[in-house]
């Protein structure tokens, strides 16, 4: 890890699709309607890996990511969102995980913000003055590269068969009838492989053109779309979205209406959402002041399915940064379940395999503690360190579904179908 790093932010003319700058093997990118930002090619200024250990690894990345930002001199005369000094990372659903929590640091991002768009350069204090000029581009300007040939994945069934599903919610709602937890959130897995040398970002384009109202990320391989915001700092204001209670959409208008109304309706799903609602609430508290969750829930449309959603907004009272937020909210009713430390609990019993970052914070943060993180929802895990090996890159995509007292087994393994569609679509 670099230490001292000189960072520089200039308006830069910016006409191209943003992903044309990522890395193909291993890009890192952050998207809504075209907006964000995103790592030119592979090269990186700092990068920092937690594996499982005594403390939390939110802290350990929190307290690296202090030592990176305070002894940085920064110049950014942009000022927006995701300009200056910016780190994206990936954090694991459970401590308790073989997989490890990123936070990467790129040497150049580019963004897009409000129609305004910029570069940012990140080099090491003894390559500055070398490096950098006043416009920002001393060492020339990036240059986008076309996306590669369309390919197509495989995927099939993983650790935790349908079968198998069905059975863990069976268990799962037995112990819900015994009082030990009040819902839980299961999920199952699919694996599979895209061709070598596939170019990845053809994935990110296709979930940001498909679901333009989602969070498309890519961080160290995992690759989605999130509905889902589960925190976002910026200047002192805090939001989130809370999402639980789900209906597939109808295949024409009426259905469709018909639908949307039973969510609505349905008790099942009020309950689900509002274990989630006073989750995040909860959480929010000691962090904030002047905290809003009265707009829900209301019906959020996307392209395969219904959720119920709330927004929550806040006032930041002590200085925690995005990561901190983001730290203090996982894991969410929503993702988890209610009671959290029994959720995870039983989450561990009755899930087959090692979620790694399936569910977890996945977003960015800058030096002054703003940022914007979603959690890993509809997304992939491709391993990306055999990166041209010649070798099919392996996968795993992940779905998940709120148990809770009235769940029925069928209807939940249905749900994690329809939630799967996004990325099986896009791998297709």
């Amino acid at each position: 890890m670099s230490a001292g790093l000189v960072v520089q932010t200039r308006e830069f003319d910016l006409a191209d699709d943003l992903l044309a700058y990522a890395d193909p093997a291993d890009p890192r990118a952050w998207l809504r309607r075209g907006d964000g930002i995103v790592a030119v090619g592979s090269e990186t200024a700092a990068v920092v890996r937690i594996s499982a250990g005594t403390e939390p690894r939110t802290s350990a990345l929190s307290r690296a990511w202090d030592g990176i930002r305070s002894s940085a001199r920064i110049d950014d005369a942009v000022r927006l969102p995701g300009t200056g000094l910016v780190a994206f990372a990936a954090l694991v659903f459970d401590d308790a995980s073989a997989a490890d929590s990123v936070l990467i640091v790129p040497r150049t991002v580019i963004g897009r913000h409000g129609g305004r768009t910029w570069i940012t350069r990140i080099v090491d204090a003894g390559d500055a003055e070398s490096a950098l000029s006043d416009d920002g581009l001393a060492d020339g300007t990036p240059a986008p590269t076309a996306l590669g040939p369309h390919w197509a994945g495989t995927l099939g069934p993983g650790a935790q068969t349908a079968q198998g599903y069905q059975a863990s919610v069976q268990r799962a709602l037995a112990a819900i009838a015994d009082a030990r937890y009040g819902k839980v959130v299961l999920a199952r897995d699919l694996v599979g492989t895209v061709p070598a040398g596939s170019d990845l970002r053809r994935l990110v384009r296709a979930l940001s053109t498909e679901y333009p109202d989602t969070w498309a990320f890519a961080v160290d391989g995992l690759i989605g779309a999130s509905p889902e915001t589960l925190v976002t700092a910026q200047a002192g204001v805090v939001t989130a979205r809370v999402l639980a209670g789900t209906a597939a959409r109808g295949a024409d208008a009426v259905t469709d209406a018909r639908a949307a109304a039973t969510l609505a309706d349905s008790p099942k799903d009020n309950d689900e959402h509002a274990f989630a609602v006073r989750s995040v609430v909860a959480s929010l508290a000691p962090h904030t002041t002047a905290l809003d969750a009265e707009g829900g829930p209301f019906i959020l449309e996307l392209p395969n399915l219904f959720h119920l959603a709330t927004d929550v907004r806040a006032r930041l009272s002590d200085g925690a940064s995005a990561l901190d937020l983001a730290a203090a909210l996982h894991p969410t009713a929503a993702v988890a379940g209610t009671p959290t430390d029994a959720a995870i609990l039983a989450i561990r019993e009755l899930e087959p395999f090692d979620r790694g970052r399936y569910a977890g914070p996945v977003g960015w943060i800058d030096a002054d503690g703003n940022g914007e993180w979603a959690i890993a929802l509809r997304c992939a895990q491709f391993d990306v360190s055999g990166s041209g090996s010649g070798r099919p890159i392996p996968l795993t995509a992940y779905a998940g579904a709120g148990i809770v007292a009235g769940s029925d087994p069928e209807a939940e393994l249905l749900e994690t179908r329809v939630k799967f569609r996004p990325i099986v679509d896009a791998l297709a």
